[in-house]
């Protein structure tokens, strides 16, 4: 499964990809810290921005729901995907994924912005949490 919400978003550079395709790779480079990063999207789901948001340790990442929504705003995005990477190979969520994502899911919900889904990358594969129905 690649995505519950969105299987494909539209990047401006002409051509839709399938989301997996375009973050796998440079996540997976990344073998001893944890990154963050989030695609702002607009009404149409037109990728506005892919920015990292943290960078941490093999096993923690500081995200604040605040400054998600607050990035979001300054974009004038309404929507998200979020995407982070587990060191480890494994993605399966923590209980700290879970709950980091539904905190910004609240947050973001009452400003008109929807989160689309949280994509943790793997060594082989990757796990959708909307997939999963953990939000």
């Amino acid at each position: 499964m690649i995505l519950a919400a969105l299987n494909y978003i539209w990047y401006p550079s002409s051509k839709t990809l399938k989301l997996h395709e375009r973050l796998e790779t440079p996540l997976n480079k990344i073998k001893d810290l944890r990154q963050f990063r989030i695609l702002f999207l607009d009404k149409r789901n037109t990728l506005i921005a892919d920015e990292v948001q943290q960078q941490g340790t093999i096993d923690h990442t500081p995200v604040y729901p605040r400054e998600v929504v607050k990035r979001a705003l300054e974009l004038s995005a309404t929507a998200l995907i979020l995407v982070h990477n587990h060191p480890s190979g494994d993605p399966t969520p923590s209980r700290a994924d879970i709950d980091m994502t539904k905190l910004i899911a609240e947050a973001a919900k009452p400003l008109g912005i929807a989160l689309h889904d949280h994509v943790i990358i793997g060594k082989d594969g990757h796990v959708s949490l909307k997939g999963l129905r953990l939000f």
